[in-house]
Parts: C-alpha cells; structure tokens; sequence
C-alpha cells in the first residue's frame, strides 16, 4: 500500500498558555488536490510550520510519504512557497532562482525558466532586476516560479494567489492543474473559497485549531445542505 502524501495524527501546538492546534488528524493521498480553509488564527499557517519542522511539536505525530517529519531527508521530495514571500532583496531575480535551484543540487536551465516566467506572466526582464525593486505580484510570481521549477512529487502553498492579479491567478491555476495532472500532490492554504471549489479533489476546513470538517467542495455543500462552499463554510464554523 502507498504511504499518503501527508498524515497529521493528533497533532497539538501551543504559544504559552495558547492552543493553536487541538489534535488535528488530516491525511492526503499521493496525487490529491487538497485545500485547507479556515479564518485568520484558526491555526493554518502554524499547521504548516509544524509539518517543515519549524516549530516542535507539543503532541501528535507528522509523516510525510511514511517517513517522520523530523528527518530531514523526509523534506526533500517537498517543494514550499510561504505566505509571507521575503527574498533577498538584494539578489536579481536571476540570481534568486539560481540560488534556490542550486540548494536542491538542480542545475540552472535558462530555456526551463524563460517558460516557468511566461507560464506565470513575469516579464523576462525581472530577472536581471533587484528584489527591492519588485511589486508585491512580481514577488509572488519569483516565488512561485523557484518553487514550481524544482518540479517535486509534494507543493505546500500557504495562500500561493496572494498579490496575484487576474490574469496571473487564472495562469498559476493552469499550472497547478497540470502538476496535479502529472501526479504530483498540492497542499494549499487559501481564503479564496472559489479557487478551493475549483482546484481541490478534497478540502477541509480549520477552525479554533480542529479540523470541522474533510470531504470534496460537493460534500462540504451537500453535508450543510445548502448552494454555495462560502455558506456551508459559515454554517460549519458558527
């Protein structure tokens, strides 16, 4: 049998006196489109950082295609783009990818990344420019373009739309359907609940640090028996 992408058994994390996760239990199978959803603070973020080994855990246990989380050879089929993308601002964007690319002993492919920039709508011309001088969109775009060049079997991004025009969201959506195409598993945070409804095989909504609920975007509506995923997210949490 196939180890899952992902397994979060029980997992419990606390700031101080604070519970952010209250045995949280999520399991992905490899090849799955998988949302989180929840509100701001209900623990999406810290799951993640659990799941890189950022943080310690205070109980439960992570695996990653069967292996523990702690291990770092368990992080290497992984690719991550955070929320909060920060890139040396002093590096070229050239630079940046090269750098990244580099970390993961892959060679740096000019003809690979002038595609990954027109598949994301980042002009060619970014690449020979400092970080400081990027947009919020363009900082995104550089982000996601290091990420998806890695090609790996598992993508963790945490709010990856964000900063993102139309356009470059409707063209990072391409992208993302054609790695869940190729195989690959996408795990992604999102307060976009259309982009969830869209994309995901299967979602589950977060909140107060427990998982409410785990099923298709379909399931989630049919379960609260109403039209739309934004009602059946507000029925679930209230």
């Amino acid at each position: 049998m196939t180890a899952p992408a992902l397994r979060f058994q029980q997992v419990v994390k606390r700031y101080g006196q604070a519970s952010v996760l209250q045995g949280v239990d999520l399991e992905l199978q490899a090849g799955e489109c998988f949302g989180l959803v929840g509100v701001n603070g209900a623990g999406k973020t810290s799951l993640i950082k659990c799941l890189l080994d950022f943080c310690a855990l205070d109980g439960g246990s992570i695996d990653i295609f069967g292996q523990p989380h702690g291990r770092p050879a368990s992080r290497q089929p992984l690719g991550f783009l955070p929320e909060r993308f920060t890139p040396p601002y002093y590096l070229t964007g050239a630079d940046f990818i090269r750098y990244l690319l580099s970390l993961q002993g892959l060679a740096y492919d000019p003809a690979a990344v002038a595609v990954m920039l027109e598949a994301l709508d980042l002009d060619p011309g970014a690449l020979r420019r400092t970080v400081r001088d990027y947009s919020k969109g363009m900082t995104q775009k550089l982000g996601l373009a290091a990420c998806l060049l890695a090609r790996k079997p598992l993508y963790v991004l945490d709010e990856p739309m964000s900063g993102l025009d139309p356009k470059a969201r409707a063209l990072l959506k391409q992208q993302l359907r054609q790695l869940h195409a190729g195989g690959s598993t996408v795990f992604l945070t999102s307060h976009m609940l259309a982009d969830v409804d869209e994309l995901c095989d299967r979602m589950a909504i977060l909140h107060e640090g427990r998982i409410r609920f785990t099923g298709s975007p379909a399931e989630c509506r049919r379960h609260y028996g109403v039209d739309s995923l934004e009602q059946a997210f507000l029925a679930c949490i209230a």
